[in-house]
């Protein structure tokens, strides 16, 4: 993590002071169809799991059955279109929502208009991951600030093709074009912070300021690439909005705390292993500070 992201900041963050479970917060994180509710419901227990006080799944007809058997401490609320999110997201007290893991890019599209400035007020903080990043197409202009956008390497090249061609080029003469100057030039351009994926993970928000979070040397994570662990990194983020932070804090301790949970389970991690594994870092983490 950069210098001005350290642990000490990160354990006042995470901080969690009594009170009442809407004092903590109340994300939504939205699921695509029947047998498709699996990363939507990975993204929703990470969430609870960092500590917001309320997750809801909001899921099409044909898939609440199969969430319904699959979660307990989760709400379900059902989400057919874009008239039920407009309704649903009248309730003030959901501040965070995660939009894009297993939702299909049609559906993600449909909902991605609801969320636009303007759709829906007051605006809770907006995860774009997945198949929303998919459906939001490249970006060329600015979307709205409270949207956290978390590309990996081919979802940036979508988004901001011109930015991933220069990455990519030859450095012929210097100084040469990095990552932290991508991932800062898309906040900048898409007015909102992004968080680019990888084991040199980087976090940038649009006035220019950038943490970045390796996962290289002694902190190397290689099983940490499987199927799911993206989706437990987008409602991290989203569970960490809901209890208050802003999308460049929370991006970047959701970062920390995702190799941190890798690192605790170890080889032969799934990615349901993640959020099972965070109350053992948290724990960790509150010791440390001691």
């Amino acid at each position: 993590m950069s210098m001005d992201f350290s642990t000490d900041r990160l354990r006042a963050l995470l901080a969690k002071p009594q009170g009442h479970k809407y004092d903590h917060g109340h994300a939504l994180v939205l699921t695509g169809g029947m047998g498709r509710t699996g990363a939507a419901r990975l993204a929703a227990r990470g969430a609870l799991r960092v500590g917001a006080g309320l997750v809801t799944l909001g899921a099409p007809g044909s898939a609440m059955l199969e969430c319904a058997a699959q979660i307990t401490a989760l709400m379900l609320r059902r989400v057919e279109g874009a008239e039920d999110l407009a309704a649903l997201l009248g309730d003030p007290r959901i501040n965070a929502l995660c939009l894009g893991p297993g939702m299909g890019v049609e559906r993600a599209g449909e909902f991605l208009a609801v969320v636009r400035d303007g759709g829906v007020k007051p605006h809770p903080t907006v995860v774009v991951d997945a198949d929303a990043l998919t459906a939001l197409g490249s970006v060329a202009a600015p979307l709205s600030p409270g949207w956290v956008l978390t590309p990996h390497g081919g979802e940036f090249a979508r988004l901001f093709p011109d930015l991933a061609a220069k990455l990519t080029a030859l450095a012929v003469t210097g100084p040469a074009y990095s990552k932290v100057d991508a991932a800062r030039e898309a906040a900048a351009r898409a007015g909102c912070v992004v968080l680019f994926k990888g084991p040199d993970t980087v976090i940038a928000q649009p006035d220019g300021r950038a943490a970045v979070h390796a996962a290289s040397g002694a902190r190397a994570v290689p099983w940490l690439a499987t199927a799911g662990a993206g989706d437990v990194l987008a409602g991290l983020i989203a569970g960490l909005c809901a209890r208050g932070l802003s999308g460049f804090e929370a991006a970047c301790a959701a970062a920390w705390l995702h190799v941190e949970a890798a690192r605790a389970f170890g080889p032969g991690l799934i990615a349901e292993d993640l959020p099972d594994a965070l109350p053992g870092v948290l724990r960790a983490l509150g010791q440390h500070g001691h």
